[in-house]
């Protein structure tokens, strides 16, 4: 495989890794603040929603990169529990 490729998937593979660990802590989200029916990004969502007052459509238009921005906080420290691990 040429380098250049080889680099590609790389990069692809570590952006997947955080997109899926973003939807993981979703699910943490609606755990732990007891939603019934939303979990994973959507979870995320609506907790940015709540806590800074967005509009959905801002809050959706949002990359995954800037979603961990605004979670950073609440982030800290949390890892992927096990059943969510390869």
């Amino acid at each position: 495989m040429d380098r250049k490729y080889q680099v590609l998937q790389q990069l692809k593979n570590a952006e997947a890794g955080l997109s899926y660990g973003l939807h993981v802590f979703g699910d943490h989200i609606a755990k732990r603040e007891k939603y019934r029916s939303i979990d994973g990004i959507q979870a995320v969502h609506f907790y940015l929603m709540q806590k800074h007052h967005w509009l959905p459509a801002v809050v959706r238009s949002m990359s995954d990169e800037d979603l961990r921005f605004c979670l950073t906080e609440e982030m800290d420290g949390w890892v992927l529990p096990g059943d969510a691990r390869e």
